[in-house]
């Protein structure tokens, strides 16, 4: 049955390992969709589950499936301690992307770990997931899925870019919307740092010591990946293929890594929102943070650069899962062809029921 308000909580967690990030929204449709994040929460991964998640890509299938039962019990107690703090009562759906463990469009794979069926039985609610499967099977790159969302939920800008373990960006061309992935942002800074004992580096303030290296940007700026056209994505499998091995091979001092790679999604993020001019850029994610990277942004584009209030920077992603779910609940289309090269836009997804 089509409602005009859904209840639902989004569950997102992202490449970088920040954490288990969850909202309850309240989606609503008059003519347009509007919403209203009315509680968010961003959960932090233990050190063992930071170092499970990280190690997913070189598991055997049969390890895979055993993690994927356990991260879905694990993700079942989260979303339960989220509920009950917030004490929230009235909810239609929970709406969870789980976390991405293998994605190889190409070969025609893709496996998010925490889309189990038995999850709807622990929650005791209604669950929608699993929302890349289905694109992948039809030709597409699974990726990125959050362009319905910037498309519906955030039409008022001209890009959507996003800076969590990699960059993705949205536009509309030609009156249909585009997405790709641009570069890795976090999963690499947030590599290098740790190597310093710190989780992330606080705002660049350490990369903004450093010393830009011109012959490993000369290096990383030449990838094969940044000549291909778009629907294009990226992965941990491309990051430990392409860019570990090249910074690695440089022996630099951390602070001249970061500086330098950030010189690197400086200029990656200018190519591509200069393709237009005198337009506004809506800018969320982790990366915002970076004040030095957005300032070494700043210095190649003259376009219009907008930060969003903190629940918008930190939890958009998060909000567009539950919006994705709130669509697949409609049976409406939540993965556009444009964006994945699938043959056909589709509404992707399961459903788990739970008849309480």
């Amino acid at each position: 049955m089509i409602k005009e308000v859904y209840n639902v909580v989004g569950v997102m967690s992202g490449t970088s390992l920040d954490g288990l990030d969850l909202v309850y929204v309240k989606f609503q449709f008059k003519k347009a969709w509007r919403f209203e994040i009315i509680y968010s929460e961003t959960i932090s991964y233990d050190s063992q589950w930071v170092e499970t998640l990280k190690g997913l890509v070189t598991c055997s299938l049969d390890a895979l499936k055993e993690i994927d039962f356990h991260y879905t019990n694990y993700l079942s107690l989260k979303i339960k301690s989220f509920i009950n703090t917030y004490n929230i009562q009235d909810i239609h759906a929970i709406c969870s992307h789980g976390h991405t463990a293998l994605h190889q469009p190409e070969k025609g794979l893709t496996y998010q770990i925490g889309n189990m069926s038995h999850l709807a039985k622990l929650l005791e609610e209604t669950v929608v997931c699993d929302f890349r499967v289905q694109d992948v099977a039809l030709g597409g790159q699974g990726a990125p899925l959050v362009p319905i969302g910037d498309k519906l939920l955030f039409s008022e800008y001209d890009f959507c870019l996003n800076l969590g373990g990699f960059a993705n960006i949205s536009t509309e061309i030609a009156e249909e919307r585009i997405a790709y992935d641009i570069c890795p942002v976090n999963i690499v800074l947030n590599h290098y740092v740790k190597q310093l004992g710190f989780e992330y580096d606080d705002e660049g303030n350490i990369a903004a010591t450093g010393t830009i290296n011109n012959e490993l940007l000369q290096n990383l700026n030449n990838l094969e990946f940044y000549k291909k056209i778009y629907p294009k994505s990226l992965g941990l499998e491309w990051v430990d293929k392409s860019i570990f091995p090249p910074i690695n091979s440089f022996h630099l001092d951390v602070k001249d890594i970061l500086a330098t790679f950030i010189e690197h999604i400086a200029l990656q993020l200018s190519s591509e929102i200069n393709k237009k001019n005198n337009v506004s850029v809506l800018i969320t994610g982790g990366g915002v943070y970076n004040k030095f990277l957005i300032e070494r942004l700043k210095i190649y584009t003259k376009n219009d650069i907008v930060i969003p209030p903190a629940s918008i920077i930190e939890f958009k992603e998060a909000l567009i899962f539950g919006f994705l779910g709130v669509l697949k609940l409609r049976n409406e289309v939540n993965c556009l062809k444009s964006v994945t090269g699938a043959s056909k836009n589709h509404c992707s997804g399961e459903i788990f029921n739970f008849k309480k």
